[in-house]
Formats: structure tokens, sequence, C-alpha cells
């Protein structure tokens, strides 16, 4: 996935400017909706203890204290170590999204590179089934990787695809998922709408990063909400529900807000200080 020129990592988590010669101002959409609690620690249970079940080093452990550090260290990292290689796959099947669209615009793409990037990574079935679904959807693209901004509420995104499928207007949002034992794809987080509505939300899409220049967005009134799960197995696109877009959008704003209070408390510097002992009590001392 092309990373957007406007994005900036910061303390604050992921930000946006306006041009590429100003400074970062508002908060990405990922980041407003990061701020959403997550209850991951089973999980991260889990894959501890399954790494360390797994480690082929564990038997030659027992009985040396230190090497039993070292596999449990290895474990702890299990995690971190399983979702980093998740985001680098789900990067280069983006990547190779992003291309199909590209080329079926006429405009200058690496679908080729791409492809071979995930083939060597054996992940080439991911790029078999998005085709597969691009055909299937007679999928005609319109604006790939397209950044947009919303000044009312304060924040920036990039969305995957727009385009027009059986002549309605769609916002698409991939997302790499694994497969179950049962050989479909995993579903995906009711959160992906908030994801949506708020690009739904934009005021403004990019132009041309270098100049800063934006214009009005073309694409809010009324759009279908594509989450697009991509699996090795199959790839099952589901629709956000009209009914409840208020409510997710309303929460979306509740977390932007939520953001501005951490930025702000993380702004106003350190929230616990150092204290002396009571001068009385030095004077007894002495």
């Amino acid at each position: 996935m092309t990373d957007p020129l406007l994005a900036h990592a910061t303390e604050y988590g992921r930000m946006y400017a306006r041009s590429t010669s100003e400074q970062f101002s508002v908060p990405s959409i990922t980041t407003v909706i990061g701020q959403q609690p997550h209850g991951l620690d089973g999980w991260f249970g889990y894959m501890g203890a399954s790494s360390l079940a797994k480690d082929p080093l564990l038997a030659d452990c027992l009985g040396s204290p230190a090497k039993i550090r070292q596999a449990v260290n290895r474990a702890a990292k299990a995690a971190e170590t399983y979702r980093d290689e998740a985001a680098k796959r789900g990067d280069r099947v983006h990547n190779y999204c992003e291309q199909v669209a590209l080329r079926a615009l006429g405009r200058p793409h690496t679908m080729k590179e791409t492809r071979e990037a995930l083939a060597a990574n054996g992940e080439e079935a991911f790029a078999v089934r998005f085709d597969e679904w691009w055909e299937l959807f007679g999928v005609e693209p319109i604006a790939p990787e397209i950044t947009v901004w919303n000044k009312s509420v304060g924040y920036a995104g990039t969305l995957d695809l727009v385009a027009r499928i059986n002549g309605r207007i769609c916002l698409i949002d991939y997302k790499t998922k694994g497969t179950t034992r049962d050989g479909t794809v995993k579903p995906l987080d009711d959160k992906v709408v908030m994801q949506l509505v708020a690009g739904m939300k934009a005021e403004e899409s990019l132009v041309d990063a270098v100049a800063g220049e934006w214009e009005s967005w073309k694409y809010g009134e009324s759009p279908v909400l594509l989450a697009v799960a991509i699996g090795e197995t199959e790839v099952r696109p589901v629709r956000a529900n009209p009914e409840v877009l208020k409510h997710h959008w309303w929460k979306f704003c509740a977390l932007r807000r939520v953001w501005e209070l951490s930025a702000d408390t993380i702004s106003a510097g350190s929230a616990l200080l150092p204290i002396a002992p009571p001068a009385s009590a030095q004077v007894r001392t002495a």
C-alpha cells in the first residue's frame, strides 16, 4: 500500500498535514478509532503460551534457568511478532489491490512486481481470490488510495478505493484476514463501519499533496459502504447497514474528542512529580 504523503507518525498517533510543506494537524481515522479499548489480554496470553509450547529449543532448556529465560522472552514477543508479520502481509495484499485498480484505470502500476512479492512470501492465493472477486463484481475503479479531510470534526484518512459497482458508487475498505478451520475467511470487526462512515463524512479530497490543493468531496452522498475481507480461500464483501450509520458516526465523533483530550493531557506535561520530605523533617534528621 502506498504510504500517504501527508501522513506522519507522531506521539499522538498517526496524523495528517494539509501539504508536504505544512505541519500535521489532525489525527487519522484509524488513530481516532484506536482510542476504543481492545480486550486482547487473553489473545496475548494464548500467543505467548502457544509459542512456548511450540519452541523447538524447549527440551534443551530444561535444567538451565538462563535458557528457560531466553525461551520465555521469545514467547513474550510472540504476539508482537505475529502482529508485525500480519501487518507486512496486509501491506503486500493492499499494495496488490491498489495496482489492480491503477492498471484498470490505465495509470502506471507495478502489478507484476506486487504479485511476485506475494508469491515470494507464499501469499499468492490472496491475489488469486481478489482477482476472482474483482471480476465477479465487475468493479469499475474511480479513485484508489484517495486521501480525504474533514475540517468540521478534525480528522483525515486515506480510503482504499472509490469504485462503481453495478451502477452504484462504493467506498471500499480492504481487510486482509486469515482463514478459519472450516476454510472460510475470518469475520470482520464491526468497527470497520466507523472507518467507512468517517470516509463518507469527509468534506474534501486531496488533489495535489505538494501544493496542498484540495477539492470538495464528491462521493459522500449515499454511497454503498463496503468492507472487503480478503483471504486465501475466498473474498467476502459485506455492506455497512445504512440503518446504523448514524450511531457509528456519533461514536467516531466521541472517540475524536477522547483523542483530543488525550493529546491535551500529553502536551500538558508530567502527571507525577517528585517530592522531597518537609523541611521540618530534614531539621529533625540533622
